[in-house]
């Protein structure tokens, strides 16, 4: 072999030795990346882990207290004491009233959950009287007790308010029913210093919206249609305000997470669209498919173009309205503004809140209440069309 060729198979040499290095490091950088790789998938796998754990802990602990919150309440005071306090229910008194005394006089642990216990149980009729009751009672046999009691005498008068009844046609009925002066009773429920208190002892059903400058009346809407029954000849305005916000309360609580349920919408928002049902239908079966009208209409931008909103827009009562009625400028005219009017233009009766609730699911989009009595359903505005010729009169 010469020198010459001894040179090469040595450089040869040189260089296969060099790209074995070159590949073994090249190997261990692929290693090193993927160990790191791995490191880091690790790494994120357990800061998911600990997410999870974390947000399953706060689900789990937030379920399990909410439930053993409501199932603490729903159990005596205290098993072990069999003493016995005298707890008066007074007359008149409404369930809200009643579950705030039996929590005030240690009897039941939370009133809301009471009143919602009472509720989902149908339980009424409950009697004025003085009780002997024990912390060691359960919500039923205390319930049982305050149903059987005596009462201690008639009311002095009743009042039937009516569903569908402005403020107005409610201050008039206790000027003819109950000797209050029409005129003082408007004038109360007008002043806003008193609807601020009223706020304050309502806070779940009355709310900052009622005071809106375009508001009519704050408590438009707010007096539940019901039969009020008075244990003293007279009775102070606001003795019978409270009452009727009482009932409302009452009516309308067990339906809040219903009613929050609608995205963007409240309780002010709930009784207003109660209100037109209650102004529009007869019946039940009406109630839920004029809602569910009501609905195909707002989902589409529509004007809810509803007559009652143009009456009371007016400030007046009338048989029919006119085309000329159609154009007064009003937050409450649904013939001028798109969506729900600013509040409500009656009180309501349970049924229409639980039709706008749970409404009919309908592809009509109109509607005519005609004269007849009957209202026409209608999906295209051209039907609707011929059957506001045909029973409208609207000159």
């Amino acid at each position: 072999m010469s020198t010459s060729d001894s040179n090469k198979n040595g450089k040869a040499k040189e260089k296969r030795i060099k790209n074995n290095q070159e590949k073994k490091n090249m190997y261990q950088l692929f290693q090193d990346r993927a160990q790191l790789r791995g490191e880091e998938a690790r790494l994120v796998r357990r800061i998911v882990a600990i997410l999870l754990a974390v947000i399953i802990i706060v689900v789990v602990g937030g379920g399990t207290t909410g439930y053993l919150y409501i199932k603490s309440a729903l159990e005596p005071v205290n098993p072990d004491d069999d003493s016995t306090k005298t707890v008066e229910i007074p007359l008149g008194s409404s369930s809200s009233q009643i579950a705030n005394i039996l929590e005030d006089n240690g009897i039941i642990k939370n009133s809301m959950i009471y009143r919602f216990y009472i509720k989902f149980n149908n339980a009424s009729d409950f009697q004025a009287g003085e009780y002997d009751l024990s912390p060691s009672m359960t919500l039923s046999e205390v319930t049982d007790s305050i149903q059987t009691g005596k009462i201690l005498q008639e009311p002095v008068f009743s009042v039937t308010i009516p569903e569908g009844k402005t403020i107005d046609e409610i201050a008039q009925l206790y000027e003819d029913k109950a000797n209050i002066d029409k005129d003082e009773f408007i004038e109360t429920v007008e002043d806003e210093e008193y609807i601020q208190t009223l706020m304050e002892k309502y806070p779940l059903i009355l709310t900052e919206k009622i005071l809106d400058e375009s508001i009519r009346t704050p408590l438009e809407g707010y007096l539940f249609a019901a039969t009020y029954q008075f244990y003293e000849e007279n009775p102070s305005i606001d003795t019978i305000i409270n009452s009727m916000l009482q009932k409302t309360e009452d009516v309308v609580l067990p339906y809040m997470d219903q009613i929050n349920a609608r995205e963007d919408w409240g309780v002010h928002e709930a009784i207003t669209m109660a209100s037109l049902v209650e102004r529009e239908a007869r019946n039940e079966e009406e109630r839920k498919r004029i809602a569910g009208v009501f609905y195909n209409r707002l989902a589409e931008n529509m004007m809810l173009q509803t007559d009652p909103t143009v009456l009371y827009a007016l400030g007046e009562h009338k048989d029919r309205v006119l085309y000329k009625d159609l154009e007064v400028e009003s937050p409450y005219n649904t013939y001028q503004i798109t969506g729900l009017p600013i509040g409500p233009i009656s009180n309501f009766g349970e049924s229409s809140l639980i039709s706008i609730l749970e409404p009919e699911d309908t592809n009509y989009m109109y509607f005519v209440a005609a004269n007849d009595g009957e209202i026409y359903f209608a999906e295209t505005y051209e039907k609707h069309k011929e059957l506001v010729n045909q029973y409208l009169d609207r000159e």
